[in-house]
């Protein structure tokens, strides 16, 4: 059902990434995604950093009207859709690229205490496209990695995880489709579940339009299991 919520506080997190905080507290678990709808403009969907919070960058039309709401105005949403992210496993890694890290977010802040050791691997362009860098308050390591060098180690989150994927019983992504797939690579499928982006419409498995071979991603993900998305990605 669409509900209207006014947004509380609205802040920069990285270069052209924002998060919008809004009035009302949602039940969810990690990984799901609600849909957001201004009025004139249209509706898309975003992965939830916490259960009153979205993290969005400017890409496109939509996007770039949300940048320009402040503090009192409203925003339409619905939701929460989807499969989350289930826990398991003692010893973890999540697996972020650029602005793939939300739904990492709220799975560390969500599940903290759970596990013997959280590592996030994150990666980004460069420093400046760095999001949610307080999610080390909710893990026992961060590894940074950018394409630049400008912070941590200059590479890919996939290259520490080859190097170390022995280390972790569960390995969690989300981020570019090009990474997940590398992320794939590396764990064999096996132990490992991603968070997978499509075009999306409906949110509810209507439409059809974020078809994943035999998979709707609204319906049946975001969140999949390795061994579903073999010979997909």
């Amino acid at each position: 059902m669409l509900q209207r919520v006014s947004i509380r506080e609205v802040w920069d997190v990285a270069k052209d990434v924002k998060a919008f905080r809004f009035d009302k507290k949602l039940e969810f678990n990690a990984g799901q995604f609600i849909m957001a709808w201004l009025p004139g403009v249209g509706e898309k969907p975003f992965s939830l950093a916490w259960n009153d919070l979205i993290v969005v960058k400017r890409v496109g039309p939509f996007t770039s009207r949300l940048f320009e709401l402040g503090e009192g105005d409203y925003l339409w949403i619905r939701g929460p859709y989807g499969r989350g992210f289930e826990p398991a496993g003692a010893r973890i890694a999540l697996v972020g690229g650029g602005i793939g890290i939300p739904p990492l977010y709220a799975f560390a802040r969500q599940h903290r205490g759970e596990f013997k050791r959280i590592t996030l691997i994150y990666g980004a362009r460069n420093l400046e496209e760095l999001a949610l860098m307080d999610i080390e308050n909710y893990v026992d390591e961060v590894v940074i990695t950018t394409d630049d060098g400008s912070a941590g180690r200059k590479g890919f989150p996939t290259e520490v995880l080859a190097e170390r994927k022995e280390e972790f019983d569960r390995v969690y992504a989300c981020g570019p489709e090009p990474m997940l797939r590398a992320v794939l690579g590396v764990m064999d499928y096996e132990n490992v579940q991603v968070s997978a982006e499509r075009y999306m419409k409906c949110g509810i498995g209507v439409c059809g339009s974020c078809n994943l071979g035999k998979y709707l991603v609204c319906r049946d993900g975001p969140v999949f299991d390795g061994f579903q998305l073999r010979g997909l990605l």
